[in-house]
């Protein structure tokens, strides 16, 4: 909160103003010259946080190394946009790029330098080796969940409230595991959301940007992968799934059959444009992620 009250009016002084769509609800329209990259407010809150702090160990130079190599691609790319005035700011095949290397060297310290290997735990399975396969898996959890928190950041403190959420869930998992230096940094992160939540709630003073929710999926997506709880993944982030889902689905439909399933995608815009108004909007997804996250805790308690 105190690095929100220095920085987010110097980024206001900056004139780093978020580019709004023109073709997204009009109620957004308002929004145009709100202060973005402001990521780097939360980023440098847990980062002293936990490093001041916290226990420290490969683990969590790896989780910090992840929100930081993929939140400087995004700090590109919102400075394209709006300092640049680059409106598709950094190219799609750059972006791709520094993903799939980046995505690369985290799954590959987790399989080498953290002797995590190659195995899974599956629920009401048990632990399955994949081999190769488990490249795969980890390059979709950490590309996968960065874009989905991505497309969820488009109303005020959505992705804010819910990444502090799973973050929570996950801490809570790394707690069951013995994993102080993970469980600590995981508790800074949720943390840090909390406190930009000030400037980011309805009416936000501040976006995170493209900065911080590449920056978050990376790091939620790490702290998955060093709690061998790539599966859970999947639910205790069940929001942001639902989000990418909705874009994809709405594409797909389009394409294929020439109209619309939703009235615009992501899916938190659909509820805008049903009626609902953003806070109501923001509240029941946040309500939906509380849930998932509480499933999720639920089915890693049953795998023991």
């Amino acid at each position: 909160m105190v690095l929100g009250a220095l920085l987010v009016p110097w980024l206001r002084c900056l004139r780093v103003g978020q580019m709004v769509r023109s073709d997204g609800p009009r109620s957004h329209l308002g929004k145009a010259g709100t202060p973005t990259m402001g990521g780097v407010v939360f980023l440098l809150a847990f980062t002293a946080a936990h490093l001041l702090l916290g226990p420290r160990d490969l683990l969590t130079y790896l989780i910090l190394f992840a929100a930081w190599s993929f939140g400087t691609l995004g700090w590109a790319d919102d400075y394209l946009k709006v300092v640049a005035r680059r409106p598709l700011g950094l190219r799609a095949r750059y972006k791709v790029v520094g993903q799939f290397l980046f995505g690369t060297g985290i799954v590959g310290t987790v399989i080498g330098p953290l002797a995590r290997g190659t195995i899974v735990e599956v629920p009401w399975y048990g632990p399955l080796d994949l081999g190769w396969g488990y490249w795969v898996l980890g390059l979709l959890a950490v590309i996968g969940t960065t874009n989905a928190v991505n497309l969820t950041d488009g109303a005020d403190g959505l992705a804010s409230g819910a990444c502090a959420i799973s973050f929570f869930a996950f801490g809570l998992i790394a707690w069951t595991q013995f994993q102080s230096s993970v469980f600590s940094l995981c508790a800074a992160v949720t943390g840090a959301l909390v406190g930009f939540l000030r400037y980011n709630m309805f009416p936000a003073q501040v976006f995170m940007g493209d900065t911080g929710s590449l920056a978050l999926g990376a790091a939620l997506s790490t702290v998955a992968l060093v709690t061998r709880a790539e599966l859970l993944l999947v639910l205790v982030g069940g929001l942001f799934v639902l989000e990418a889902l909705s874009v994809i689905l709405q594409v797909f439909w389009f394409h294929v059959f020439g109209r619309r399933i939703l009235r615009m995608s992501p899916l938190h815009h659909h509820f805008e444009l049903s009626g609902w108004s953003e806070p109501r909007v923001v509240e029941a997804l946040w309500g939906l992620a509380a849930l998932c996250a509480f499933l999720g805790l639920l089915v890693w308690r049953g795998m023991g």
